[in-house]
Protein backbone atom coordinates (compact mmCIF):
# COMPACT_ATOMS: atom_id res chain seq x y z
CA UNK A 1 0.00 0.00 0.00
CA UNK A 2 2.98 2.65 0.80
CA UNK A 3 6.17 3.48 -0.65
CA UNK A 4 7.85 6.58 1.35
CA UNK A 5 9.59 9.15 -0.49
CA UNK A 6 8.93 12.53 0.96
CA UNK A 7 5.52 13.91 1.46
CA UNK A 8 3.33 15.45 4.07
CA UNK A 9 2.49 14.19 7.73
CA UNK A 10 -0.42 12.74 6.77
CA UNK A 11 1.18 10.89 3.59
CA UNK A 12 3.54 9.45 5.75
CA UNK A 13 1.24 8.44 8.54
CA UNK A 14 -1.43 6.80 6.70
CA UNK A 15 0.32 6.07 3.35
CA UNK A 16 -0.89 7.81 0.19
CA UNK A 17 1.10 5.16 -2.46
CA UNK A 18 -1.48 2.60 -3.31
CA UNK A 19 -0.71 -0.66 -5.51
CA UNK A 20 -1.52 -1.01 -8.66
CA UNK A 21 -3.97 -2.81 -10.25
CA UNK A 22 -1.69 -4.37 -12.60
CA UNK A 23 0.62 -5.34 -9.95
CA UNK A 24 -2.02 -6.53 -7.69
CA UNK A 25 -3.55 -8.67 -9.78
CA UNK A 26 0.34 -9.86 -11.12
CA UNK A 27 0.83 -11.15 -7.47
CA UNK A 28 -2.75 -13.41 -7.28
CA UNK A 29 -2.09 -14.39 -10.65
CA UNK A 30 1.65 -15.76 -9.27
CA UNK A 31 0.00 -17.22 -6.58
CA UNK A 32 -2.56 -19.33 -8.07
CA UNK A 33 0.58 -20.51 -10.09
CA UNK A 34 1.86 -21.45 -6.85
CA UNK A 35 -0.78 -23.41 -5.88
CA UNK A 36 -2.16 -20.39 -3.34
CA UNK A 37 -6.64 -21.80 -2.77
CA UNK A 38 -7.31 -19.91 -0.02
CA UNK A 39 -10.91 -20.20 1.46
CA UNK A 40 -10.14 -17.00 3.48
CA UNK A 41 -8.16 -13.76 2.53
CA UNK A 42 -7.14 -10.63 4.96
CA UNK A 43 -5.80 -7.54 3.42
CA UNK A 44 -4.23 -6.24 7.15
CA UNK A 45 -4.10 -2.44 5.28
CA UNK A 46 -6.23 -2.36 2.51
CA UNK A 47 -5.95 1.17 1.16
CA UNK A 48 -7.80 1.89 -1.97
CA UNK A 49 -8.74 -1.99 -2.27
CA UNK A 50 -6.42 -3.05 -5.28
CA UNK A 51 -5.36 -6.27 -3.66
CA UNK A 52 -8.54 -7.35 -2.37
CA UNK A 53 -10.53 -6.94 -5.84
CA UNK A 54 -7.82 -8.50 -7.49
CA UNK A 55 -8.41 -11.44 -4.72
CA UNK A 56 -12.25 -11.81 -4.66
CA UNK A 57 -11.89 -11.83 -9.12
CA UNK A 58 -8.63 -14.26 -8.75
CA UNK A 59 -9.35 -16.88 -5.97
CA UNK A 60 -12.39 -18.69 -6.91
CA UNK A 61 -11.79 -20.72 -3.43
CA UNK A 62 -12.43 -17.99 -1.43
CA UNK A 63 -15.34 -17.61 0.74
CA UNK A 64 -14.35 -14.92 2.86
CA UNK A 65 -12.40 -11.74 2.69
CA UNK A 66 -11.53 -9.42 5.34
CA UNK A 67 -10.44 -5.85 4.78
CA UNK A 68 -8.56 -3.41 7.38
CA UNK A 69 -8.25 0.27 6.37
CA UNK A 70 -7.30 2.88 9.81
CA UNK A 71 -7.77 5.83 6.70
CA UNK A 72 -12.03 7.33 7.21
CA UNK A 73 -11.42 8.54 3.09
CA UNK A 74 -9.82 5.16 2.06
CA UNK A 75 -12.21 3.41 3.59
CA UNK A 76 -14.83 4.95 2.41
CA UNK A 77 -13.66 4.91 -1.23
CA UNK A 78 -13.03 0.72 -1.03
CA UNK A 79 -16.61 0.30 0.56
CA UNK A 80 -18.07 1.81 -2.60
CA UNK A 81 -15.71 0.51 -5.10
CA UNK A 82 -15.95 -3.42 -3.62
CA UNK A 83 -19.80 -2.99 -3.80
CA UNK A 84 -19.50 -2.95 -7.52
CA UNK A 85 -17.13 -6.25 -8.10
CA UNK A 86 -19.42 -8.64 -9.59
CA UNK A 87 -18.23 -11.78 -7.58
CA UNK A 88 -18.79 -11.28 -3.65
CA UNK A 89 -17.59 -13.50 -1.50
CA UNK A 90 -18.36 -12.79 2.57
CA UNK A 91 -16.93 -9.52 2.63
CA UNK A 92 -15.64 -8.05 5.90
CA UNK A 93 -14.05 -4.23 5.66
CA UNK A 94 -13.46 -2.48 8.69
CA UNK A 95 -12.34 0.49 9.56
CA UNK A 96 -9.53 -0.54 12.12
CA UNK A 97 -6.23 -0.08 13.51
CA UNK A 98 -3.88 -3.19 12.83
CA UNK A 99 -1.95 -2.39 15.89
CA UNK A 100 -5.18 -3.01 18.37
CA UNK A 101 -6.52 -5.57 16.40
CA UNK A 102 -7.18 -9.13 17.74
CA UNK A 103 -5.01 -10.67 15.02
CA UNK A 104 -4.83 -14.33 16.87
CA UNK A 105 -8.54 -14.81 17.43
CA UNK A 106 -9.44 -13.25 14.20
CA UNK A 107 -7.21 -15.54 11.65
CA UNK A 108 -8.01 -18.91 13.93
CA UNK A 109 -11.35 -18.19 13.41
CA UNK A 110 -11.45 -18.10 10.14
CA UNK A 111 -12.31 -20.82 6.98
CA UNK A 112 -8.75 -22.14 6.32
CA UNK A 113 -6.70 -22.00 4.52
CA UNK A 114 -5.84 -18.24 5.16
CA UNK A 115 -4.42 -15.49 2.43
CA UNK A 116 -2.38 -12.73 4.54
CA UNK A 117 -2.03 -10.52 1.38
CA UNK A 118 -0.77 -6.81 0.90
CA UNK A 119 1.34 -4.02 0.94
CA UNK A 120 2.25 -2.52 4.65
CA UNK A 121 3.44 0.70 5.27
CA UNK A 122 7.07 1.33 4.15
CA UNK A 123 8.58 3.54 6.58
CA UNK A 124 10.48 2.93 10.01
CA UNK A 125 9.46 3.84 13.58
CA UNK A 126 12.08 7.06 13.55
CA UNK A 127 10.31 8.22 10.50
CA UNK A 128 6.84 8.38 12.33
CA UNK A 129 8.44 9.48 15.54
CA UNK A 130 10.11 12.66 13.45
CA UNK A 131 6.46 13.81 12.74
CA UNK A 132 5.00 12.48 16.05
CA UNK A 133 2.92 10.04 14.19
CA UNK A 134 0.48 8.00 16.09
CA UNK A 135 0.04 5.06 13.56
CA UNK A 136 2.98 2.37 15.22
CA UNK A 137 2.97 -0.31 17.90
CA UNK A 138 4.14 0.39 21.19
CA UNK A 139 7.55 0.75 21.48
CA UNK A 140 9.46 -2.65 22.21
CA UNK A 141 13.09 -4.33 22.18
CA UNK A 142 10.74 -6.75 19.62
CA UNK A 143 14.46 -7.92 17.68
CA UNK A 144 16.43 -8.33 20.64
CA UNK A 145 19.31 -6.24 20.44
CA UNK A 146 20.83 -5.92 23.12
CA UNK A 147 23.61 -2.72 24.97
CA UNK A 148 24.92 -0.84 22.41
CA UNK A 149 22.77 -1.74 19.14
CA UNK A 150 19.74 -0.59 21.13
CA UNK A 151 21.22 2.39 21.79
CA UNK A 152 22.84 3.51 18.24
CA UNK A 153 20.50 3.06 15.51
CA UNK A 154 19.35 -0.62 15.38
CA UNK A 155 16.48 -0.46 17.24
CA UNK A 156 15.13 1.24 14.58
CA UNK A 157 13.00 -0.91 12.89
CA UNK A 158 10.35 -0.94 9.39
CA UNK A 159 6.64 -0.58 10.72
CA UNK A 160 6.58 -3.62 7.77
CA UNK A 161 8.51 -5.69 9.43
CA UNK A 162 6.91 -5.55 13.25
CA UNK A 163 3.45 -6.43 11.32
CA UNK A 164 4.16 -9.27 9.43
CA UNK A 165 5.93 -11.11 12.44
CA UNK A 166 2.68 -10.11 14.45
CA UNK A 167 0.78 -11.98 11.41
CA UNK A 168 3.18 -14.87 11.40
CA UNK A 169 2.96 -15.17 15.23
CA UNK A 170 -0.79 -14.96 14.98
CA UNK A 171 -1.15 -17.46 12.38
CA UNK A 172 1.01 -20.14 13.82
CA UNK A 173 -0.56 -23.20 13.84
CA UNK A 174 -3.11 -23.00 11.29
CA UNK A 175 -2.98 -23.11 7.73
CA UNK A 176 -1.77 -19.81 6.31
CA UNK A 177 0.36 -18.14 3.61
CA UNK A 178 1.72 -14.98 3.95
CA UNK A 179 2.06 -12.78 0.19
CA UNK A 180 2.98 -9.11 1.00
CA UNK A 181 5.31 -6.36 -1.08
CA UNK A 182 7.66 -5.02 1.27
CA UNK A 183 11.34 -3.73 0.79
CA UNK A 184 13.81 -7.00 0.24
CA UNK A 185 15.65 -5.73 3.24
CA UNK A 186 12.30 -6.07 5.94
CA UNK A 187 11.65 -9.41 3.87
CA UNK A 188 15.26 -10.59 4.68
CA UNK A 189 14.33 -9.58 8.26
CA UNK A 190 11.31 -10.94 8.87
CA UNK A 191 12.51 -14.33 7.30
CA UNK A 192 15.58 -14.24 9.77
CA UNK A 193 13.27 -13.71 12.73
CA UNK A 194 11.35 -16.70 11.76
CA UNK A 195 13.93 -19.09 11.35
CA UNK A 196 15.45 -18.06 14.53
CA UNK A 197 12.33 -18.10 16.43
CA UNK A 198 11.68 -21.89 14.98
CA UNK A 199 8.46 -20.41 12.89
CA UNK A 200 7.04 -23.53 11.43
CA UNK A 201 7.35 -22.39 7.62
CA UNK A 202 6.94 -24.52 5.13
CA UNK A 203 8.29 -22.94 1.71
CA UNK A 204 9.78 -19.62 1.54
CA UNK A 205 10.24 -17.11 -1.82
CA UNK A 206 11.26 -13.89 -2.12
CA UNK A 207 10.03 -12.43 -5.57
CA UNK A 208 12.19 -8.99 -6.81
CA UNK A 209 9.87 -6.43 -8.34
CA UNK A 210 10.67 -3.12 -10.24
CA UNK A 211 9.38 -0.64 -7.42
CA UNK A 212 11.03 2.16 -10.34
CA UNK A 213 8.19 1.11 -12.63
CA UNK A 214 5.14 0.45 -10.15
CA UNK A 215 5.93 3.05 -7.21
CA UNK A 216 8.19 5.89 -9.03
CA UNK A 217 11.06 5.67 -6.09
CA UNK A 218 14.25 3.94 -6.16
CA UNK A 219 14.17 0.93 -3.70
CA UNK A 220 14.76 -3.04 -3.47
CA UNK A 221 11.19 -4.11 -2.95
CA UNK A 222 10.28 -7.73 -3.67
CA UNK A 223 6.83 -9.93 -2.36
CA UNK A 224 7.83 -12.43 0.02
CA UNK A 225 5.65 -15.23 -0.23
CA UNK A 226 6.19 -17.66 3.08
CA UNK A 227 3.29 -20.43 4.06
CA UNK A 228 3.01 -22.50 7.54
CA UNK A 229 3.24 -25.35 8.35
CA UNK A 230 3.39 -27.93 11.73
CA UNK A 231 6.90 -28.06 12.12
CA UNK A 232 9.60 -25.93 10.49
CA UNK A 233 10.52 -27.41 7.09
CA UNK A 234 12.71 -25.18 5.22
CA UNK A 235 15.60 -22.67 6.41
CA UNK A 236 16.13 -21.23 2.49
CA UNK A 237 14.29 -19.03 0.66
CA UNK A 238 14.65 -18.80 -3.46
CA UNK A 239 14.82 -15.43 -5.07
CA UNK A 240 13.23 -14.91 -8.68
CA UNK A 241 12.01 -11.92 -10.49
CA UNK A 242 8.09 -11.61 -10.57
CA UNK A 243 8.20 -10.97 -14.27
CA UNK A 244 10.45 -14.24 -14.31
CA UNK A 245 8.86 -16.34 -12.19
CA UNK A 246 10.16 -20.10 -13.28
CA UNK A 247 13.94 -19.69 -12.91
CA UNK A 248 15.52 -19.23 -9.14
CA UNK A 249 18.45 -16.56 -9.39
CA UNK A 250 19.57 -16.86 -5.83
CA UNK A 251 19.13 -18.83 -2.60
CA UNK A 252 19.51 -17.10 0.51
CA UNK A 253 19.03 -19.11 4.32
CA UNK A 254 19.54 -19.51 7.54
CA UNK A 255 23.09 -20.84 8.48
CA UNK A 256 24.52 -21.26 12.30
CA UNK A 257 22.11 -19.00 13.90
CA UNK A 258 22.30 -15.92 11.04
CA UNK A 259 21.02 -15.15 7.58
CA UNK A 260 23.62 -15.86 4.62
CA UNK A 261 22.75 -13.95 1.06
CA UNK A 262 23.69 -17.60 -0.80
CA UNK A 263 23.25 -20.78 1.30
CA UNK A 264 25.03 -22.67 -2.00
CA UNK A 265 28.00 -20.29 -1.37
CA UNK A 266 28.46 -20.32 2.50
CA UNK A 267 28.34 -24.02 2.94
CA UNK A 268 31.04 -23.79 0.61
CA UNK A 269 32.61 -21.67 2.70
CA UNK A 270 31.63 -23.13 6.16
CA UNK A 271 35.46 -23.99 7.10
CA UNK A 272 36.53 -20.49 6.90
CA UNK A 273 34.12 -18.95 9.65
CA UNK A 274 35.91 -17.91 13.19
CA UNK A 275 34.24 -19.28 16.01
CA UNK A 276 36.18 -16.98 18.52
CA UNK A 277 36.71 -13.24 18.18
CA UNK A 278 40.10 -13.19 17.16
CA UNK A 279 42.06 -10.72 20.04
CA UNK A 280 44.43 -9.64 17.80
CA UNK A 281 42.47 -8.81 14.42
CA UNK A 282 39.51 -6.99 15.68
CA UNK A 283 37.46 -4.97 13.15
CA UNK A 284 36.65 -1.03 14.18
CA UNK A 285 34.63 1.85 12.87
CA UNK A 286 36.07 5.16 12.24
CA UNK A 287 35.30 7.79 13.98
CA UNK A 288 31.41 9.16 14.83
CA UNK A 289 31.15 12.71 15.92
CA UNK A 290 27.53 13.61 14.10
CA UNK A 291 28.98 16.98 13.30
CA UNK A 292 31.01 16.81 9.96
CA UNK A 293 30.35 20.93 9.28
CA UNK A 294 32.32 21.60 12.21
CA UNK A 295 34.62 18.85 13.07
CA UNK A 296 35.56 17.97 9.62
CA UNK A 297 38.13 20.58 7.72
CA UNK A 298 39.74 21.37 4.76
CA UNK A 299 43.33 22.35 4.75
CA UNK A 300 44.45 25.44 3.16
CA UNK A 301 48.19 25.84 4.44
CA UNK A 302 50.09 24.58 7.39
CA UNK A 303 47.56 26.26 9.98
CA UNK A 304 44.70 27.76 8.07
CA UNK A 305 41.61 25.42 7.81
CA UNK A 306 38.41 26.13 6.47
CA UNK A 307 35.42 23.99 7.99
CA UNK A 308 32.04 22.81 6.29
CA UNK A 309 30.12 26.20 7.16
CA UNK A 310 33.44 28.48 4.92
CA UNK A 311 34.82 29.81 8.17
CA UNK A 312 38.62 30.24 7.70
CA UNK A 313 40.65 29.09 10.54
CA UNK A 314 43.77 28.88 12.45
CA UNK A 315 44.32 26.17 14.61
CA UNK A 316 46.48 24.40 16.46
CA UNK A 317 47.77 20.81 15.06
CA UNK A 318 47.63 18.94 18.03
CA UNK A 319 44.09 17.43 17.81
CA UNK A 320 43.65 17.38 13.70
CA UNK A 321 44.22 14.05 11.78
CA UNK A 322 44.47 13.92 8.30
CA UNK A 323 41.10 12.22 7.37
CA UNK A 324 39.57 9.64 4.90
CA UNK A 325 35.67 9.51 3.85
CA UNK A 326 34.67 5.90 3.06
CA UNK A 327 34.39 6.86 -0.38
CA UNK A 328 38.63 7.71 -0.36
CA UNK A 329 38.90 4.34 0.98
CA UNK A 330 36.63 2.71 -1.66
CA UNK A 331 38.50 4.79 -4.80
CA UNK A 332 41.99 4.02 -3.16
CA UNK A 333 42.46 7.98 -2.77
CA UNK A 334 44.85 7.28 -0.51
CA UNK A 335 45.06 10.28 1.97
CA UNK A 336 46.89 13.58 0.99
CA UNK A 337 46.60 15.83 3.78
CA UNK A 338 43.98 17.67 2.31
CA UNK A 339 40.95 16.02 4.45
CA UNK A 340 41.26 16.57 8.37
CA UNK A 341 39.01 16.01 11.42
CA UNK A 342 39.09 17.38 15.20
CA UNK A 343 39.72 14.46 17.22
CA UNK A 344 39.51 15.74 20.84
CA UNK A 345 40.59 12.96 22.75
CA UNK A 346 42.34 9.82 22.96
CA UNK A 347 39.40 7.75 24.30
CA UNK A 348 35.77 8.55 24.46
CA UNK A 349 36.17 8.98 28.51
CA UNK A 350 38.97 11.29 28.47
CA UNK A 351 38.89 14.88 29.41
CA UNK A 352 38.44 17.04 27.11
CA UNK A 353 39.34 20.07 28.99
CA UNK A 354 42.90 20.28 28.72
CA UNK A 355 42.69 21.17 25.59
CA UNK A 356 42.22 24.91 26.64
CA UNK A 357 45.57 24.96 27.77
CA UNK A 358 47.65 22.79 24.93
CA UNK A 359 45.04 24.36 22.02
CA UNK A 360 43.44 27.42 22.87
CA UNK A 361 42.23 28.42 19.70
CA UNK A 362 41.22 25.02 18.83
CA UNK A 363 39.17 24.96 22.28
CA UNK A 364 37.67 28.33 21.47
CA UNK A 365 36.61 27.10 18.04
CA UNK A 366 34.11 24.02 19.59
CA UNK A 367 33.07 26.61 22.29
CA UNK A 368 31.97 28.96 19.46
CA UNK A 369 30.37 26.09 17.91
CA UNK A 370 29.58 24.23 20.77
CA UNK A 371 25.42 24.82 20.28
CA UNK A 372 25.54 22.48 17.12
CA UNK A 373 28.33 20.11 19.20
CA UNK A 374 25.36 19.81 22.05
CA UNK A 375 22.76 19.17 19.84
CA UNK A 376 23.97 16.16 18.81
CA UNK A 377 20.97 13.49 19.39
CA UNK A 378 22.92 10.18 19.85
CA UNK A 379 22.57 8.87 23.23
CA UNK A 380 26.71 7.76 22.84
CA UNK A 381 27.29 11.40 24.18
CA UNK A 382 25.54 11.58 26.97
CA UNK A 383 27.29 11.96 30.41
CA UNK A 384 30.04 12.12 28.29
CA UNK A 385 32.85 15.37 28.45
CA UNK A 386 31.40 18.00 26.37
CA UNK A 387 32.94 17.78 22.15
CA UNK A 388 33.25 14.18 23.21
CA UNK A 389 33.80 11.73 19.75
CA UNK A 390 33.14 8.02 19.91
CA UNK A 391 34.50 5.09 18.26
CA UNK A 392 38.33 6.22 19.21
CA UNK A 393 40.82 4.19 21.01
CA UNK A 394 44.84 2.71 20.97
CA UNK A 395 43.41 1.75 16.85
CA UNK A 396 42.63 4.94 15.98
CA UNK A 397 46.04 6.44 16.07
CA UNK A 398 48.14 3.14 15.01
CA UNK A 399 50.50 4.52 12.08
CA UNK A 400 49.04 1.43 9.91
CA UNK A 401 45.42 -0.12 8.68
CA UNK A 402 43.71 -1.87 6.45
CA UNK A 403 40.55 -0.35 5.61
CA UNK A 404 37.12 -0.98 4.01
CA UNK A 405 34.12 1.37 3.15
CA UNK A 406 30.79 -0.19 4.21
CA UNK A 407 28.29 1.89 2.00
CA UNK A 408 30.02 1.08 -1.34
CA UNK A 409 28.49 -2.07 -3.16
CA UNK A 410 31.82 -3.93 -3.88
CA UNK A 411 34.49 -5.22 -1.29
CA UNK A 412 38.04 -2.60 -1.75
CA UNK A 413 40.43 -3.64 1.29
CA UNK A 414 42.81 -0.68 1.12
CA UNK A 415 46.16 -0.42 3.16
CA UNK A 416 46.63 3.07 4.57
CA UNK A 417 49.78 4.07 6.31
CA UNK A 418 50.70 7.60 8.06
CA UNK A 419 50.74 11.27 6.74
CA UNK A 420 53.39 12.61 7.25
CA UNK A 421 53.64 11.40 10.95
CA UNK A 422 50.09 11.56 12.29
CA UNK A 423 47.83 8.48 11.91
CA UNK A 424 44.86 8.57 9.28
CA UNK A 425 41.39 8.47 10.92
CA UNK A 426 38.40 7.61 9.27
CA UNK A 427 34.67 8.34 9.13
CA UNK A 428 32.09 6.31 10.46
CA UNK A 429 31.21 4.98 7.09
CA UNK A 430 34.51 2.66 7.19
CA UNK A 431 35.51 -0.14 9.18
CA UNK A 432 39.46 -0.81 9.66
CA UNK A 433 41.57 -3.26 11.10
CA UNK A 434 45.18 -1.34 12.65
CA UNK A 435 48.73 -2.26 12.82
CA UNK A 436 52.00 -1.11 13.82
CA UNK A 437 54.03 -1.97 11.10
CA UNK A 438 53.27 -1.87 7.44
CA UNK A 439 54.49 -5.77 6.36
CA UNK A 440 51.50 -6.67 8.79
CA UNK A 441 48.81 -4.46 6.94
CA UNK A 442 49.78 -5.77 3.56
CA UNK A 443 49.97 -9.12 4.72
CA UNK A 444 46.50 -9.14 5.84
CA UNK A 445 45.81 -6.81 2.80
CA UNK A 446 46.53 -9.55 0.66
CA UNK A 447 44.62 -12.03 2.74
CA UNK A 448 41.54 -9.94 2.16
CA UNK A 449 41.89 -9.77 -1.23
CA UNK A 450 42.09 -13.16 -2.09
CA UNK A 451 39.57 -15.37 -4.00
CA UNK A 452 38.65 -17.44 -1.22
CA UNK A 453 37.98 -14.17 1.30
CA UNK A 454 35.96 -12.41 -1.77
CA UNK A 455 34.17 -15.96 -2.19
CA UNK A 456 33.76 -15.81 1.71
CA UNK A 457 32.29 -11.95 1.89
CA UNK A 458 29.76 -12.27 -1.25
CA UNK A 459 28.31 -15.28 0.24
CA UNK A 460 27.47 -13.22 3.25
CA UNK A 461 26.71 -10.11 2.17
CA UNK A 462 23.50 -8.49 0.61
CA UNK A 463 24.75 -6.05 -1.67
CA UNK A 464 21.18 -3.98 -1.97
CA UNK A 465 21.41 -3.40 1.71
CA UNK A 466 22.12 0.22 2.27
CA UNK A 467 25.63 -0.65 4.55
CA UNK A 468 26.38 -3.94 2.74
CA UNK A 469 29.39 -4.45 4.19
CA UNK A 470 29.05 -4.73 8.14
CA UNK A 471 31.53 -5.36 10.96
CA UNK A 472 29.42 -8.46 11.88
CA UNK A 473 29.97 -10.15 8.06
CA UNK A 474 34.07 -8.86 8.39
CA UNK A 475 34.47 -10.10 11.83
CA UNK A 476 32.95 -14.00 10.60
CA UNK A 477 36.08 -14.76 8.82
CA UNK A 478 38.96 -16.46 10.52
CA UNK A 479 41.98 -14.97 8.57
CA UNK A 480 44.19 -17.45 10.40
CA UNK A 481 42.26 -20.23 8.86
CA UNK A 482 42.12 -18.59 5.15
CA UNK A 483 45.99 -18.11 5.64
CA UNK A 484 46.47 -21.90 5.93
CA UNK A 485 44.43 -22.10 2.83
CA UNK A 486 45.93 -19.49 0.71
CA UNK A 487 49.45 -21.16 1.61
CA UNK A 488 50.64 -17.63 3.32
CA UNK A 489 52.51 -17.35 6.19
CA UNK A 490 50.59 -15.45 9.03
CA UNK A 491 51.80 -11.95 9.26
CA UNK A 492 51.27 -11.09 12.74
CA UNK A 493 54.21 -13.35 13.98
CA UNK A 494 55.94 -10.14 14.81
CA UNK A 495 55.39 -8.05 18.43
CA UNK A 496 51.81 -5.93 17.74
CA UNK A 497 50.87 -2.90 19.96
CA UNK A 498 48.22 -3.60 22.07
CA UNK A 499 44.71 -1.92 20.70
CA UNK A 500 41.98 -3.73 22.00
Amino acid sequence: MMIMPKKDRRQIEFGDFQTPEVLAAQVVALLKQCGIKPASVVEPTCGLGAFIAAAMRGFDTARQVIGLEINPEYFAQTSTRLSQEPRRPLLDLRRADFFSFDWPSVIRGLPQPVLLLGNPPWVTSSGLGAIRGTNLPEKSNFQGHRGLDAVTGKGNFDIAEWMLIKLLEAASGTRASLAMLVKTSVARRVLAHAWRSRMPLKRAALYMIDAAEHFGVSASACLLLCSLAETPRTAECDLFNLDDPTVAIGTLGFRDGKLVADARAYDRVRHLIAENTDAELRWRSGVKHDCSTVMELSRLDQETFKNGRGEVLRLETDYLFPMMKGSDVARRRIAEGKRWMIVPQRSTSEDTSSMRERAPRTWEYLNRHGEALDKRGSSVYRNRPRFAVFGIGPYTFAPWKVAVCGLYKRLEFAVVGSYGKKPVVFDDTTYQLSFDSEAQARGVNDLLNSEPARDFFNALTFWDAKRPITIDVLARLDLRVLATECGQEWPLSEARLKMA
